[in-house]
């Protein structure tokens, strides 16, 4: 069963759809559009998915509570359960690799194409990175180009700038 939850976080409220094997999809909905993006988002996900998504307003209780965690800032690292479906080839070993930028800390794109596999696949980093369904859990944020700068967050750089300062000042 596949089912979807929205929980408040500092960055905005953040679909979570979960299934069988883990949660499917994080994603920050976006401020003024937020409803019209929540179901934009299911509808898609329906389709991708093919299977119907039911509201569990309860629902994903042990990712609302790392989350919480997270930004409370005694989480480092999530360990909740994923469901890869979504993510294929390259893009998932991306992901993958991502997964260990340790808090408060930043890898090039560049770095993590070499992680995983493909050493001048940065482009492709950068792409497996707008288009993750593991907002915030999976920590591109933490992402950037080889100069330093902060790079794209799927058009929302103040929530990865906001991200980026939450680890920072919680590593003082």
């Amino acid at each position: 069963m596949t089912t979807f939850a929205v929980h408040s976080t500092p960055v905005g409220d953040v679909l979570l759809v979960s299934g069988d094997e883990g949660l499917v999809t994080a994603d920050v909905l976006r401020g003024d559009e937020q409803e019209r993006d929540l179901y934009a988002l299911l509808a898609r996900l329906t389709r991708s998915l093919r299977t119907v998504i039911g509201r569990d307003d309860d629902g994903a209780g042990q990712v609302r509570r790392q989350l919480d965690e997270y930004f409370a800032g005694s989480r480092r690292r999530f360990d909740v359960p994923l469901d890869w479906r979504l993510v294929q080839g390259f893009a998932r070993a991306a992901l993958q690799q991502v997964c260990d930028v340790p808090y408060g800390q930043t890898a090039g794109y560049g770095e993590i194409a070499a992680m995983a596999g493909h050493p001048r696949a940065a482009r492709a980093v950068g792409n497996a990175c707008a288009g993750s369904p593991f907002s915030i859990i999976v920590p591109v944020h933490r992402v950037v180009h080889a100069d330093g700068t902060i790079g794209g967050y799927g058009g929302r750089l103040e929530v990865k700038r906001f991200l980026l300062e939450l680890e920072r000042a919680a590593g003082e």
